[in-house]
């Protein structure tokens, strides 16, 4: 029996690597194909000699300065959201739950825009306090909702996170509006078009100022990911098997808002991503953290790159914000998911 369990297991894992593998080629195809979208047009052979160092200056420009800093930076918010998804998903065993439709990126966003409203948004400086501020918000917003939705002797209710959640996000989204109201013409053009999700961060300052986080993170949730396969049994459960569920909690809870609210704030409200991601993945790995983690991470890269590259393609040389591509598709399959949804 257990040698039947152990085939079982590493015929999952190595369809889980398999899988892996494919997300990554595709990834690999869309970072390519990215390179040559946009209003000017650069061949397979004016990128391989532009790497080389032999492409003129204007290449150079479009390639380095523009097209893939964005690209990298559409990458690392696929990962950062999917996976702060897929802990969110975890923690309260809803399906439903992501940070967007739970109010963090709301929070992280209301932080964001009070800043933007006292600053220029074009300063240099402030770009790599933008994470951090984020952060507050973001936390501020998790900590309202853990609050409000917690009983005591019974936990965090599934139901109660995702309501708990639905009406923090309303009420974030409405005092954002009221502060728009306020901005100058310039700001107002500014916040519109980060609300709608373009990302805006695009150079390399962007992209040093939200690695850091993304690099610390995800490793730590993926190391936790035998600690949340626990946790999905319940909680009793959990602590009957000697886990410290509580702190586990609140520990996997903050690596999932400090990765959502540093990929909010320099992707603007991108949603959805962090719902589709993990249910895919799930699809696609089966429950298990160990590989359902890296997988979502994977799928929501792609997710935002494809989405960021429909986005510039459609409707040259104007630009859909990659927050409504994403939308377009989110919409749908969230609706899909809670049709399916027993309770």
């Amino acid at each position: 029996m257990q040698s039947l369990t152990a085939h079982v297991d590493a015929r999952k894992r190595a369809r889980g690597i398999t899988v892996m593998i494919v997300l990554g080629i595709l990834i690999l195809i869309a970072f390519i194909i990215s390179m040559n979208t946009g209003f000017i047009r650069l061949s397979p052979m004016d990128l391989l000699m532009t790497f080389l160092g032999s492409g003129t200056e204007k290449q150079n420009l479009i390639l380095f300065d523009f097209r893939l800093p964005r690209i990298v930076i559409s990458i690392l918010i696929g990962a950062g959201l999917a996976v702060s998804g897929c802990v969110i998903q975890g923690i309260s065993r809803n399906a439903l739950a992501d940070p967007g439709i739970l109010g963090i990126n709301a929070g992280a966003g209301l932080m964001v825009m009070l800043f933007i409203s006292f600053y220029p948004s074009t300063a240099a400086a402030p770009v790599f306090l933008l994470p951090v501020l984020a952060l507050v918000g973001a936390g501020l917003t998790a900590a309202l909702i853990y609050i409000l939705a917690y009983k005591r002797h019974k936990g965090l209710s599934p139901i109660r996170i995702l309501l708990t959640g639905i009406a923090v996000a309303a009420g974030m989204s409405a005092a954002m509006i009221v502060l728009t109201l306020k901005l100058s013409p310039e700001k107002y053009q500014f916040v519109a078009t980060w609300l709608a999700g373009s990302i805006w961060g695009t150079n390399w300052k962007f992209v040093l100022s939200l690695l850091p986080w993304i690099v610390v993170l995800l490793p730590f949730v993926f190391y936790k990911a035998r600690v949340m396969n626990v946790l999905n049994l319940g909680e009793e459960l959990a602590t009957g098997l000697g886990a410290p569920v509580s702190r586990e909690q609140l520990k996997l809870l903050a690596a999932a808002v400090g990765l959502a609210a540093s990929c909010v704030a320099v992707s603007g409200g991108i949603g959805f991503v962090g719902l589709i991601g993990p249910h895919l993945a799930r699809r696609l790995v089966g429950p298990k953290h160990e590989m359902l983690l890296p997988t979502a991470a994977l799928v929501g890269s792609l997710l935002v790159i494809v989405a960021d590259t429909l986005g510039r393609w459609i409707l040259q040389p104007s630009e859909i914000p990659t927050g409504i591509v994403v939308a377009v598709i989110g919409a749908p399959y969230f609706l899909y998911l809670l049709a399916r949804t027993k309770t």
